[in-house]
């Protein structure tokens, strides 16, 4: 199982999504607060509203929380500051990924408390990032991809 980790997400509509994707892989989502939005919004849940029950959802009030209450043995972080693209990652099932929030990214201090952790998703140099969303999709897929897919089914119904 991957944990995917939202440090101070601040929109619900991308929140929604990623619970979605979370909800299709098999994946538990952590938020660190502060939220920018109040979970139980009808925003966060109409991105995901058919998934949601099926989303494996922990909140903490802070990063030293979520260190503090989970045994976190391999960890990466998803930033457009790394030198090295998330494709020179080896994903081990159970890892943690890191994602900061839409307007900032992930906290210079953290970034700093694990610089060899840290990956970029590729992109041409004058775009300054992609949506979360989609961030959390391709990181999540390259992992699960690299696990070969676990407990999913590759085929239609």
């Amino acid at each position: 199982m991957l944990n995917i980790v939202l440090v101070e997400p601040e929109i619900p509509m991308n929140t929604g999504n990623i619970a979605r994707t979370c909800a299709a892989t098999r994946s538990r989502l952590h938020l660190v607060k502060p939220l920018g939005f109040d979970i139980s919004d009808r925003a966060v849940k109409r991105a995901g509203l058919d998934y949601w029950h099926m989303v494996d959802l922990r909140v903490y009030d802070g990063l030293e929380d979520l260190f503090r209450q989970n045994d976190i043995r391999q960890l990466w972080l998803a930033t457009t500051h790394a030198p090295r693209p998330y494709t020179q990652a080896r994903f081990q099932d159970g890892c943690w990924l890191f994602f900061g929030k839409e307007t900032a990214g992930l906290p210079a201090a953290f970034r700093a408390r694990f610089p060899e952790r840290c990956l970029r998703i590729p992109m041409r140099p004058d775009a300054r990032s992609l949506n979360l969303a989609n961030a959390v999709a391709i990181l999540t897929y390259e992992a699960l991809r690299q696990l070969d897919f676990p407990q999913l089914r590759g085929e239609g119904d």
